[in-house]
């Protein structure tokens, strides 16, 4: 199982325009739950710690969809991620493992 720390820098940036570098790794997650998402996290396959939070302060509500860009410049395409719901929420956090280029989106269900 993957730690929490932080890393220096920001690793996984997200952004909200549909501009990105031809090596940035972009998709959209989709909040598929009744409940708000309040963390993801992602790190590459075999990696073995959680990099920084992706959302920051921002949180994801059921239903809604947000395109993200995981510019950390690497080359790898298979990401493992872990999505922590609010407080109260009747959801555990999750975790999946999938290859984020060939999917170009992700949906979160419970």
């Amino acid at each position: 199982m993957k730690r929490l720390f932080p890393v220096a820098g920001l690793l996984a940036t997200v952004l909200f325009s549909t501009a990105a570098q031809a090596e940035d790794l972009v998709f959209t997650l989709t909040n598929g739950t009744n409940s708000v998402l309040t963390r993801f996290y992602t790190s590459p396959v075999g990696v073995g710690s959680w990099e920084d939070d992706v959302f920051g302060s921002q949180v994801l509500e059921p239903g809604e969809s947000i395109r993200l860009t995981i510019a950390d410049g690497r080359t790898q395409c298979e990401y493992d991620m872990r999505f922590e719901f609010e407080e109260g929420s009747d959801l555990d956090t999750t975790e999946d493992s999938q290859d984020l280029c060939a999917l170009g989106s992700y949906t979160i269900h419970e």
